[in-house]
């Protein structure tokens, strides 16, 4: 008996108690006996026994014969266990008297109530045959080989009678004998060859056991015994009886039964002794239990992962010549168990997107496996929290949680965003869950969004325009002014260059390109006008490229001491030119009013701004025409943040007035140096301290 859970054998013994079932009977209904009238008393006849199929006290035990006077009967005892019955004469016969007899012959069983079965006998009286057959050998003993072929001799059994004519034919003949007998053997009449009749078979009977009987032609018999012994071949193949098969077990279990079963080999001797064995290289092992019952069991830990399944093949080979062997295979697979955790593709992805992208625009994907099986191995996709709390990550991007493609929710602005991070989480459907994690970086490309601004000189349609004062000596080189732009872009994009678009007299000035400074491309005359109007175009690097205009008024003047400045349409008459002196003056101090107006709300409205930017964040993009980080993070941009200006505006009792070009602080990058000295130089020309 096997016990599934836990693994447990009982070894238990079935003994059958016969039950008296079956009455003894006689393979015949009636015995022949013949017996010569010159037998003399005392003399015994054997008689067939009767079959019976019951065991043990249940068989024959007792035979009784009829009454009458002549015979009584004698049950003797056989070394076989078996009880023979034999027919003793009592008084000599008289053939001529009574010529015959017929008795009832009956066998009785050890059962409660007993059983019986009879038989008639019929005694024949013959002449005097004074020779009775007798057989060389009281006993005859062979062995034969279990395949020895049907028909071929087993053994010869030869008897003598002394008499002559035809008490001395001899006639042989199976006397005591089974129904396993008759149908396995077969005997010669003549010649005693005993053969053969059916294939023998060890593993059923082992041996046989029978009487022959020689009778001549008078009546008389002798009686030999012949034992036969079937010799073993190992014809039988080893038997696998499996009683438990576990086909799936579950990794990372050790010492696990996955199979129970037994093995026969019904031959004897070394025929009948087995070995048992698997395959070398698997990861098993068989284990003896009781006689004959084996366990296959896990020798460590299995991983589902290097190996989904087995194929066991189990030998059970006898040690038998030639050996026999059975092979018995058997599947195992290993089931899953959640212990490997999502493995991303790359530690970290670089995602590059450029700004001002639709909403809702696929901009990567993450990729995760499970090398599990089944829910174990399927990925789910998050986004973390991002370590920076001020990160807004739930309105910049989504993730799709089945995939892991990665969508930017809203449109990004390089200039407010330039590049964050937040790390993505692949979890499995196990129990637990197992999960890892990887960092996504975002990189925002610059698009040329941006159109290069103007901060000096101020270009505002409301306000009244400045004219710059050159003198008449300028050499030629002179530096006018110097335009001043920044672009929100970067890289490229911010790049600047400038041209002079339109002049009122070409070649008289030059803008250089890099810079923006204005300066004098000759030596001025008096035949040129007084009065020039410039328009400086700045335009940057990018794809399309952007630009903006800035327009300049020059005033060519003689020495900035004069009270005021002649124009080619004045008239000669002094009247007039005391009417434009009061003009001058009107309009001086209207312009200077709306500057120092207009230079106080500038100021104003930069504070609002920074207080604003300082409590929003870094990652919110300033509003306003003048946005808060104009830094070129490359390097190259053309205006620090700290760019700052200062207009001084000088009056005397001639109503003169000046315009001071912009204090320039010390850039950081290249071209600082030669930034300031132009600076310094101007102030020079004009002559302020």
């Amino acid at each position: 008996m096997l016990l599934k859970n836990p693994v447990q054998f009982i070894q238990g013994e079935l003994q059958l108690q016969d039950v008296n079932d079956h009455a003894p009977e006689f393979l015949e209904n009636e015995i022949l006996l013949k017996i010569s009238e010159g037998s003399h008393p005392g003399t015994s006849f054997p008689l067939k026994i009767a079959q019976d199929l019951d065991v043990g006290s249940n068989t024959v035990q007792n035979y009784t014969i009829s009454t009458n006077s002549y015979f009584h009967l004698f049950t003797r005892n056989h070394s076989d266990g078996k009880k023979y019955p034999e027919l003793v004469l009592d008084q000599a016969l008289d053939r001529e008297e009574q010529p015959q007899l017929r008795l009832t012959l009956t066998a009785l069983d050890g059962g409660s109530p007993p059983r019986i079965g009879t038989s008639h006998v019929l005694i024949v009286i013959v002449d005097i045959n004074d020779n009775v057959p007798e057989f060389t050998q009281r006993l005859y003993e062979v062995q034969v080989p279990e395949n020895a072929p049907i028909g071929s001799l087993v053994i010869t059994v030869s008897a003598r009678d002394l008499d002559a004519g035809t008490h001395g034919e001899l006639s042989y003949s199976f006397f005591q004998y089974s129904n396993q007998i008759i149908q396995a053997f077969e005997i010669n009449s003549i010649t005693g060859e005993i053969r053969l009749k059916k294939a023998l078979d060890f593993e059923e009977i082992q041996s046989y056991h029978m009487e022959v009987e020689a009778s001549d032609g008078g009546g008389l018999s002798g009686k030999c015994t012949v034992a036969i012994e079937v010799m073993d071949i190992n014809d039988n193949a080893p038997e696998l009886t499996m009683s438990l098969l576990i086909s799936d077990i579950p990794e990372n279990s050790p010492e696990t039964v996955v199979a129970v079963f037994g093995i026969s080999d019904p031959d004897s001797g070394n025929n009948g002794k087995m070995m048992c064995s698997i395959q070398d290289h698997l990861p098993f092992l068989i284990k003896p239990t009781l006689e004959n019952f084996y366990t296959v069991l896990t020798e460590g830990a299995l991983d589902r992962e290097s190996w989904a399944e087995y194929n066991i093949t189990i030998t059970v080979t006898d040690l038998g010549t030639p050996r026999l062997k059975t092979e018995y295979n058997i599947t195992v697979r290993v089931s899953d168990v959640n212990d490997n955790a999502p493995a991303f593709t790359q530690t970290s992805y670089n995602l590059f997107v450029r700004e001002n992208n639709s909403p809702a625009l696929h901009i990567g994907s993450v990729s995760a496996t499970d090398r599990d099986s089944g829910t174990n191995a399927q990925v789910t996709y998050s986004l973390l929290p991002p370590q920076d709390p001020h990160l807004p990550l739930a309105s910049l991007v989504s993730i799709n949680t089945d995939n892991g493609h990665l969508f930017a929710l809203r449109s990004l602005d390089y200039e407010a965003l330039q590049e964050f991070e937040f790390r993505v989480g692949a979890a499995d459907r196990g129990f637990p869950a197992l999960n890892s994690e990887a960092l996504v970086r975002v990189l925002v490309l610059d698009a040329n969004d941006n159109s290069p601004f103007v901060l000096y000189p101020l270009q505002n349609g409301s306000a009244p325009c400045t004219e710059l004062l050159v003198p008449r000596a300028a050499e030629p080189g002179y530096l006018v002014t110097k335009v001043v732009a920044v672009d929100g872009d970067s890289g490229q994009n911010a790049w600047l260059s400038y041209q002079l678009l339109k002049a009122t007299e070409p070649g008289l000035f030059g803008v250089w390109a890099h810079n923006g400074e204005v300066r004098t491309s000759r030596l001025l005359s008096e035949r040129d006008a007084a009065k020039h109007r410039l328009v400086v175009l700045v335009k940057d690097n990018g794809e399309p490229p952007r630009s903006a205009t800035a327009t300049l008024h020059v005033l060519l003047v003689d020495s900035f001491s004069q009270p005021y400045l002649p124009l080619p349409e004045a008239a000669p008459a002094q009247a007039q030119a005391d009417s434009l002196t009061v003009y001058l003056v009107v309009a001086l101090a209207s312009v200077s009013s709306l500057f120092l107006l207009s230079l106080l709300l500038f100021v104003a409205v930069r504070l609002c701004r920074r207080s604003r930017a300082a409590s929003v964040g870094r990652y919110l993009v300033p509003e306003g025409a003048f946005p808060g980080h104009l830094v070129d993070m490359s390097g190259t941009g053309t205006l620090s943040q700290n760019y700052q200006y200062e207009v001084y505006l000088a009056e005397s009792s001639e109503s003169q007035f000046k315009f001071l070009k912009p204090i320039l602080p010390n850039f950081l990058g290249e071209g600082t140096g030669r930034d300031s000295e132009a600076n310094s130089n101007s102030r020079n020309d004009f002559g302020f301290n």
